[in-house]
This record gives structure tokens, sequence and C-alpha cells, in this order.
């Protein structure tokens, strides 16, 4: 079976420290619609935005958006958990992170160590095995929600 994106989803779980996360789950165009739908009539959204972002590289969309644990009990098809460096616009998984410090850093991990994320700006870092992605992102819209 081909895989629909070419990186790793890593399960995640739910627990006491699912307050105000990050959300990222990605689609092709022809199910963007549907999952924009399922993703506001199956979470309470905080901040009331969900950003839409395209990559070209991946011919892909990634829809990012902030959720409230209240009300989570089950997760999405293709959908991670993602961190975000706000300054650069740079979404990142731990395990990306991860690889991007071991690889910047001579093969170590060093929690201390400091990233120039001007360098991952308007983009989203992502794994497959152990190998780095960096996939160039752009704003297609964001989609405002009632409250």
């Amino acid at each position: 079976m081909k895989k629909v994106f070419d990186y790793d989803i890593e399960p995640f779980y739910l627990s006491e420290d699912m307050s105000n996360k990050l959300f990222c789950t990605f689609a092709k165009e022809d199910t963007l619609e549907e999952v924009l739908k399922t993703i506001t009539e199956q979470y309470k959204i905080i901040y009331n935005k969900v950003f839409v972002l395209y990559s070209a590289s991946q011919d892909e969309y990634i829809c990012t958006y902030n959720v409230d644990h209240g009300n989570v009990n089950s997760f999405l098809e293709h959908t991670i958990l993602v961190h975000r460096k706000k300054e650069t616009n740079t979404l990142y998984t731990i395990n990306a992170l991860n690889t991007l410090i071991k690889e910047l850093n001579g093969g170590v991990i060093d929690k201390s160590f400091i990233v120039n994320w001007n360098d991952y700006r308007n983009c989203i870092l992502l794994t497959k095995g152990d190998e780095l992605r960096k996939v160039s992102t752009k704003l297609h819209r964001i989609i405002e929600l009632e409250q």
C-alpha cells in the first residue's frame, strides 16, 4: 500500500498534558474541505482559527489548530502534534528537532544547543525514519470560526 504522505506520522496518545496543544492535520487537495469540516466538528478550536498552509514540493495542505484537551477523545487520521517557533513560522516535531540538533551538532543531541531558526523560516520539520525532512510552506488561508 502506497503511503499518502512521505514522512513518519508518529502516534500520540491522550495525556493530562494535552491542554492547548497544536495539532497538524495533512490533506490532499481533494480531501481538504472534508478534513476542515471534520476538524471543526470534532474539536473545540482555541483562538477560533485554523491555519491552512500549502507545500508545493509535497503537493499537500497542512492544517494547524490549537485544541483544548477537554473535548479530545480521538485523533483524526494523518494528524500529528507539533510545536511552533512563532518568530519564524517554523513547525516541528520533537523527533525532527532532535534529528536536526544531531545533524548540526556532530551527531550529539544536546538540549542546550541553539538552533538558528531563521534557517528554517516558513517550513515544517518532520522525519522519515532517521532522515530529517524540511518541507517549505506558505500560507494558503486562515479560517476564522464563529465563537
